[in-house]
């Protein structure tokens, strides 16, 4: 394994690169660490994304079928109990609803990958055109674009494809990310990181890519009239995340993607917060270890009572 330095406008990117052998050809992947690093930072990350590289090479040989389980009886019936559980009620958001939740929505998706844009300043961005100058442009672009990202959802009619999700991610990172609206390039590998920095899962291999989300886009059709919508918009967001198809900004495409869906089925959005971010990816490692989609769906729930709350105020 090695460390491998690129010049970007935006920077010098990291990245951890390993070659290794397969059916008598040279193949190489390497993780992103990050961009700008201090050393000490550089180094804690390279320990984190060792054995998680080893993973990733294993997983060129072995990788499971992204949705190869089938919902029984019993546990749609689970799944019911579970909205009946938490008074689940469908409720539909007023233009000032929408207005708000905009505002929640932006804030907390950024918050979660670790933007330092305060909920406050974020009110002022969208409403008032007012820029914190003291706040990274970058992270102010991104602002605005989740934003945007939230009205292309609400006129959009295309439930999952392969041009929705590089669109959505356009839409958000046109202004910050010079890889915008692109799939990641063969041997570009990288991973979900906590709040702390910790690669908690590597993506599927940037050469599986394309073929899994049109999987998963495949699995969506035949199901869409069958399971409930939170199921559909939970597995969906939960397998876009164990692919992670781009370079960066796979958390905030994956939660529109949530969301996308849910509108498509006539129901409300949802807010994942910045304070359950802990509980958010304890359910993506359940599920990318398991398959166990009920912990992200009882996630939902408790969202929607949170969300449903903060627009009565």
């Amino acid at each position: 394994m090695y460390l491998e330095k690129r010049k970007t406008k935006h920077g010098l990117k990291y990245y951890l690169a390993h070659s290794f052998r397969e059916g008598g050809k040279v193949k190489k992947t390497r993780v992103y660490l990050g961009t700008k690093l201090k050393k000490k930072v550089l180094r804690q990350r390279m320990e984190r994304a060792k054995e998680l590289l080893l993973q990733q090479v294993n997983s060129f040989k072995i990788i499971r079928s992204p949705i190869n389980y089938k919902f029984t009886k019993r546990e749609l019936e689970l799944i019911k109990s579970l909205k009946a559980r938490a008074k689940f009620k469908v409720f539909h958001l007023s233009e000032l609803d929408w207005k708000a939740f905009t505002e929640i929505f932006a804030y907390h998706t950024n918050a979660i990958e670790g933007s330092t844009v305060t909920q406050r300043e974020v009110v002022d961005i969208l409403g008032k055109n007012k820029w914190p100058f003291h706040k990274p442009k970058e992270e102010v672009s991104e602002t605005y674009g989740v934003a945007r990202a939230v009205s292309y959802i609400r006129k959009t009619k295309t439930h999952l494809s392969l041009k929705l999700m590089r669109e959505l991610h356009k839409v958000v990172f046109e202004n910050s990310k010079g890889f915008a609206g692109k799939f990641r390039e063969k041997g570009v590998e990288v991973g979900i990181r906590d709040g702390t920095g910790n690669i908690i899962h590597l993506g599927a291999p940037a050469s599986r890519v394309k073929s899994l989300l049109v999987e998963l886009t495949n699995w969506y059709n035949k199901n869409r009239y069958r399971l409930p919508p939170i199921v559909l918009a939970a597995v969906v967001h939960n397998q876009f995340e164990y692919i992670h198809p781009f370079e960066d900004g796979n958390g905030r495409v994956g939660r529109l993607l949530l969301n996308n869906i849910l509108l498509k089925h006539r129901l409300p959005p949802v807010n994942i917060s910045f304070s359950n971010r802990r509980k958010y990816y304890d359910t993506l490692r359940k599920f990318q270890k398991t398959g166990d989609i009920r912990p992200t769906i009882e996630l939902i729930l408790k969202e929607y009572k949170a969300l449903r709350k903060k627009l009565k105020k």
